[in-house]
């Protein structure tokens, strides 16, 4: 399968942004819905990408070799598994300076949301931050504990995670 230049500029998103939803897709491509995405991933993409157990979008390994772009998460091979470097966008890396390292008591989005305002002085929407440590949540770098509402921390040490922000 021969893929035109957008399509591999696509398929180097979903490398990059793996794992990911069609929702976050959507949004880096500009499209109208989640179905939009999912028909553009089946007609173009098809042989390129899978949904794991969760749900979520990944690319093949061959996705991988045939775009020059680094996965979104990588995990040190000697290590327990946790991510030790992700590539995401710059509102997601403000949020891993900020959200509670893992031996903190875990804080709600509102929280998180206060502290980018005051560290960046930035005014994201309050679902942009929830969607950004849901996100965070499937690289496996942020964990949820549900209180009154759900509350996130780091689940990695910020001094032994590598953040990039990708464009």
């Amino acid at each position: 399968m021969t893929l035109s230049e957008a399509a591999q500029d696509r398929l180097a998103d979903v490398v990059e942004l793996q794992p990911t939803k069609n929702s976050e897709l959507q949004e880096r491509w500009g499209m109208e819905s989640g179905s939009e995405v999912h028909q553009y991933l089946e007609d173009e993409l098809g042989d390129y990408y899978f949904r794991d157990d969760n749900s979520l979008i990944r690319a093949t390994a061959e996705a991988a070799d045939l775009v020059d772009v680094e996965p979104g998460i990588e995990s040190d091979p000697e290590g327990d598994g946790t991510p030790s470097k992700i590539r995401v966008p710059e509102l997601q890396a403000q949020i891993v300076a900020v959200v509670a390292g893992p031996t903190d008591r875990t804080e709600s989005v509102v929280s998180v949301l206060h502290k980018l305002r005051e560290e960046y002085d930035v005014d994201p929407e309050a679902e942009a931050v929830r969607s950004g440590l849901q996100s965070l949540r499937r690289k496996g770098v942020v964990e949820v504990e549900y209180r009154t509402v759900p509350t996130f921390r780091l689940t990695v040490e910020r001094e032994e995670l590598e953040v990039a922000v990708s464009d």
